[in-house]
């Protein structure tokens, strides 16, 4: 009687273990417990939740480009269409003179890359401080939020006002997905928080709301104040797609053969520039007047 009672209780405790287990298992595969796991292990992946499909399939097309074991390679990505590009050697950087050799991407051509795949549109073209400073901008956040507000997507930007030097990905907890330098792989790194880190932004996908115009020139500076007297804050390395949010009559200004007073205000750079260097009328159509 003993004996059957043993074997009943064994019976039994191996039935709650087989029924156990497979719970056990699903659970395990769960988005969050993924999600820790392939943070623990360092690889690239989606590693917070909140953001957007599009963003996901933009930390999704550039993680592909790290399983890929695809170069750094400066200058890299940005050929005519998104995608990588053989390198050029940066004057100075002695690590890039097999950068012509490499197909690969810099920082900034990685970005372009991951949103156009995800958008099936080239929206980011250009350098890092273009991307950072994108009318596309959907919410930007300051060095002194840290990583808390920051969803996978996110863009990442290190230097200053006048020039950012480096552009990454946010993947979540903590982790970013970048080009970091020649002689090296594309990676999946800690966020840098110290130094020059400068901010970060979320891209817009959608449709753009506001006024949107072209600038003309080459490093053409936005000013602190509606005067060229005013402290430079950031120069358009060439024409350029900004979001104008209200004009105003101010210092009188003649340059490339032409003289007017009215400046815009750009809030993506939280900048002035004349009227003369945005394609239109002296004074844009459909534009209101600041009121500041």
């Amino acid at each position: 009687m003993l004996r059957r009672s043993g074997l009943i209780g064994s019976l039994i405790g191996l039935l709650a273990f087989l029924l156990w287990a497979p719970t056990s298992a699903a659970a395990s595969t769960t988005p969050a417990a993924k999600a820790v796991r392939t943070a623990a292990a360092g690889e690239c992946a989606v590693l917070a939740p909140g953001a957007s499909a599009a963003a996901e399939r933009a930390v999704a097309a550039a993680c592909a480009q790290v399983a890929a074991d695809v170069w750094y390679t400066w200058g890299g990505g940005h050929g005519p269409q998104p995608g990588a590009t053989y390198g050029q050697v940066d004057p100075t950087d002695p690590a890039s003179e097999h950068d012509p050799e490499r197909l690969g991407f810099d920082c900034s051509g990685l970005v372009r890359h991951a949103y156009a795949e995800a958008t099936g549109s080239d929206i980011l073209n250009g350098v890092a401080s273009a991307q950072y400073y994108t009318h596309r901008a959907a919410e930007r956040f300051t060095a002194a939020q840290g990583l808390a507000p920051l969803l996978p997507g996110d863009l990442l930007a290190w230097g200053n006002s006048r020039q950012l030097h480096h552009i990454a990905i946010y993947l979540g907890a903590g982790k970013m997905v970048e080009a970091k330098q020649s002689g090296t792989k594309l990676m999946v790194s800690d966020v840098r928080l110290n130094g020059d880190y400068y901010g970060a932004v979320r891209v817009n996908t959608g449709p753009v709301s506001g006024h949107i115009f072209q600038t003309w020139g080459t490093g053409v500076w936005t000013k602190a104040q509606p005067s060229t007297k005013a402290a430079r804050v950031y120069a358009f390395p060439q024409a350029t797609t900004i979001r104008v949010e209200c004009q105003k009559h101010a210092e009188l200004v003649t340059s490339d053969g032409y003289t007017n007073d009215a400046w815009s205000y750009l809030p993506d750079y939280k900048a002035w520039v004349t009227n003369i260097y945005i394609q239109g009328p002296a004074w844009l159509d459909g534009v209101p007047t600041c009121t500041f």
